[in-house]
C-alpha cells in the first residue's frame, strides 16, 4: 500500500521529525521504535543506537479491525513509542490504531526517506592546513563528504545529488565561492552530485584513472590525474592515485593534513574490491588495493588524518565527532595494514557483506548510461553503504 492509501486514524496522533528523534538518540535517550515496514526491509536498513530499543511488527497486522492480541504483546505500554514506516503514511495509522488502544505513541516524519534526508556538518578540528575542513555526515547510508573553505573559496569532495542545494546553500551562508566539486570514484552506493554542481557553475572533478570504467560525460567535466593540485585559497588539493575499491580509485590530500580516501581505507576497515571486476576480478583487485595502501597511503606522515566516504555501525567517532582517524592510529588497531599481501588477499576475501542495494543501477546512473529523476535517484541509495570488506574481520583484537 502506499501512504496515500491508509485512512486517517479517529485518534489525532503527534509526528516527530527526523532531526528530533536524532537529536534525541543522540543525546543518550531511552527511545523505542516501533518498524512497521516488511520483515526484510527491516533487517537490511533501520535505525539502531545503544539506547534504541527496536520492534519490528510490519503495518499489514494493524489492518483487521481485530488486531491479534499476540500483536500488542508485543509493543510495550509503560512507555512512548515511535512508530516508523517507509514514507510516513502507514506508521500514522498505525499510531493512530494504537492510540486508539491506549498506546502513548507518535510517529516518525515521512518515515525512512525523513531518516535518510538528515544531513549533519562537523568540524574536523585536527586539521591543521590551511582554511577550515568540514566533514558531512549521512547517518542514514553512513555517507561522508568534506567542504573546504579559505579566503573566500571552497571544495566539496564525495558530494551526493540529494544533497546540491544544501552545499550552495552553505557556501553561500559562509561567504565563499564553491570552485571545485571533486569525486573520488564512481560510487556504487549513492548518485554522485558533481554533475548537478558543475550544471551550476562548480567546476565538476572526475578522476581521469575512471573514465575508461564508460563515463559518458567526462568531457563536460575537469579529469584530474595522479598529483595534479586544486587551489582553495592558500589550500592545495592534492591528487593521489589509490585504486584497489575501483580501478579509478582517488584520494585527495587536503593541504597535507587530511587524506579523503573514497573507499579505499576507513576509520574501521578497508575496501571490498568486488563491485567493479566482480568475484573473478576481486583478488586482483585486493592485491591493487594492498599496493595502494602501503604504497600510497601507509608512506604518509604517521599524523596525516584518513577521511573515508563512508562509516559503518562498527566505527567510532573521533573526539570532534568525526570519522576520522590519523595514519599511525589506523595502524596500531587494524591487522589489516600490517599484514604481508597473501594475508590480507586472504582476509579481505574472506566475509564480505551483501553488495550495496542497487548497486548495478547506481554506477551506470553515475557513469551517465543511465538516466533517473530526483526521486527515483533518492530512492535507489536508500539503505547501508556496504562499500567496505567486513570490519569484524579487518580489526585488531
Amino acid at each position: 500500500m502506499d501512504a496515500e492509501d491508509f485512512p486517517t486514524p479517529d485518534v489525532e496522533v503527534e509526528s516527530i521529525a527526523p532531526e528530533a528523534l536524532k537529536d534525541s538518540i543522540d543525546a543518550g535517550e531511552e527511545i523505542t521504535l516501533l518498524d512497521a515496514r516488511m520483515g526484510s526491509d527491516y533487517e537490511e536498513w533501520r535505525i539502531d543506537g545503544e539506547t534504541v530499543t527496536s520492534i519490528n511488527v510490519p503495518y499489514f497486522a494493524f489492518l483487521d479491525d481485530e488486531i491479534d492480541a499476540d500483536v500488542l504483546d508485543q509493543i510495550p505500554d509503560d512507555r512512548e513509542v515511535t512508530v516508523l514506516c517507509a514514507k510516513g503514511g502507514a506508521s500514522e495509522y498505525v499510531a493512530g490504531t494504537l492510540a486508539e488502544h491506549g498506546y502513548d505513541v507518535d510517529h516518525l516524519e515521512d518515515g525512512m526517506n525523513g531518516w535518510a534526508s538528515i544531513y549533519e556538518t562537523v568540524e574536523v578540528t585536527g586539521y591543521d592546513g590551511a582554511g577550515t575542513l568540514l566533514q558531512y555526515q549521512r547517518p542514514s547510508s553512513g555517507c561522508l563528504g568534506y567542504l573546504l573553505y579559505d579566503d573566500g573559496e571552497a571544495a566539496i569532495i564525495d558530494p551526493l545529488r540529494a544533497f546540491t542545494d544544501r552545499y550552495l546553500d552553505d557556501a553561500e551562508e559562509l561567504g565563499v565561492d564553491l570552485r571545485y566539486a571533486l569525486d573520488t570514484h564512481v560510487h556504487a552506493d549513492h548518485i554522485s552530485g558533481v554533475r548537478d554542481l558543475d550544471a551550476a557553475g562548480v567546476e565538476g572533478v572526475i578522476p581521469a584513472a575512471a573514465v575508461d570504467r564508460g563515463v559518458t560525460y567526462a568531457d563536460d567535466l575537469t579529469t584530474a590525474e595522479d598529483g595534479d593540485t586544486f587551489a582553495v585559497g592558500d589550500a592545495v588539493i592534492e591528487t593521489v592515485a589509490t585504486p584497489g575499491h575501483t580501478t579509478g580509485m582517488t584520494s585527495y590530500l587536503v593541504d597535507g593534513s587530511l587524506l579523503a580516501t573514497g573507499d579505499g581505507l576507513f576509520v574501521e576497515s578497508v575496501a571490498r574490491p568486488d563491485l567493479e571486476e566482480g568475484d573473478d576480478g576481486a583478488p586482483d583487485a585486493a592485491r591493487t588495493l594492498y599496493e595502494s595502501l602501503q604504497a600510497r597511503v601507509l608512506t604518509l606522515p604517521d599524523d596525516t588524518l584518513i577521511g573515508g566516504a563512508h562509516f559503518s555501525d562498527a566505527a567510532a567517532p573521533a573526539e570532534d565527532g568525526t570519522y576520522t582517524a590519523s595514519i599511525g592510529d589506523l595502524v596500531a588497531e587494524m591487522d589489516a595494514l600490517t599484514m604481508e599481501e597473501d594475508a590480507f588477499v586472504d582476509l579481505v576475501l574472506s566475509d564480505m557483506p551483501p553488495r550495496p542495494a542497487n548497486y548495478e543501477e547506481i554506477i551506470a546512473t553515475n557513469l551517465g548510461q543511465n538516466a533517473v529523476d530526483d526521486e527515483e535517484a533518492f530512492t535507489l541509495e536508500l539503505g547501508p553503504n556496504n562499500c567496505a570488506a567486513s570490519q569484524e574481520s579487518l580489526a585488531g583484537d
